[in-house]
């Protein structure tokens, strides 16, 4: 499959710099720079305890960092306090589990968030919920709870949802790792329409098809480092980093 379109980049909208991060002894990341600009699509891959989820958790500081900044969208996050929250509101995150809530229904839970940080009303909240959930391919779910649908239907309300916040950026961490074979397209299929939006994204997944087809750019992390990054057709046509060899050659 190859969907990507040629479009346009804005300016740098993710700043990592020098960021450092350590769980007691452990470092689990290691001097990250990394630029990420409007609109641009990358996926971070690696081996399993490199990093990765990490580095894109320290984005909406659901982990901090002790050494380095983080600015996102001009706003420092490493600053803390209010900055913190400013973030969150821009920065949507879609996890390996969906964490419904599971005594509420669909379109409750897209509607949510919403009402509570956005200060919608139930009705405005209930329009774009199904805004959302139509984009999704599942408005006909929405007054179901989560536990009547599938877990790649359940994926896909998660995408709804942090949708509804209208961010700026949406971060996946291993979206599809979760789901049974059979449901994984339905997941990177609803993820696809997104990047083809021009919609700034971060995916941390082993799905390579996925990397080679929608990234503009492929991030490589091992033992906590950005060990390689480039183009799809560079990094998997032409890798130049030994580890970055094994890897491919493990997955491929």
């Amino acid at each position: 499959m190859n969907t990507k379109q040629q479009h346009t980049l804005g300016a740098p909208i993710i700043e990592m710099a020098g960021v450092n991060k350590w769980y007691g002894q452990f470092q689990v990341l290691t001097g990250i720079d990394l630029s990420v600009r409007a609109g641009e699509r990358i996926v971070v891959c690696g081996p399993s305890g490199s990093g990765k989820s990490t580095l894109i958790r320290c984005i909406n500081r659901l982990e901090t960092v002790q050494q380095g900044t983080i600015t996102v969208d001009g706003i420092e996050l490493t600053a803390g306090g209010k900055n913190v929250d400013r973030v969150r509101a821009e920065v949507g995150m879609v996890f390996q589990q969906f964490n419904l809530f599971p005594h509420l229904t669909i379109l409750e839970n897209c509607t949510l968030a919403p009402m509570r940080s956005r200060g919608m009303t139930q009705q405005q909240a209930e329009e774009v919920a199904m805004q959302y959930l139509t984009r999704v391919r599942i408005p006909e779910q929405a007054k179901k709870y989560p536990a009547q649908l599938s877990g790649g239907q359940q994926q896909r309300v998660a995408i709804a949802r942090a949708l509804c916040m209208a961010p700026k950026i949406m971060l996946f961490d291993e979206p599809t790792s979760a789901l049974d074979p059979e449901m994984v397209k339905e997941v990177l299929d609803t993820m696809i329409a997104l990047a083809e939006d021009g919609m700034t994204m971060l995916c941390v997944t082993h799905e390579m098809g996925f990397a080679r087809s929608v990234a503009d750019r492929v991030i490589f992390m091992a033992e906590g480092r950005i060990v390689e990054q480039g183009a799809p057709t560079q990094f998997f046509d032409h890798p130049q980093h030994e580890k970055t060899r094994q890897f491919l050659g493990q997955i491929l």
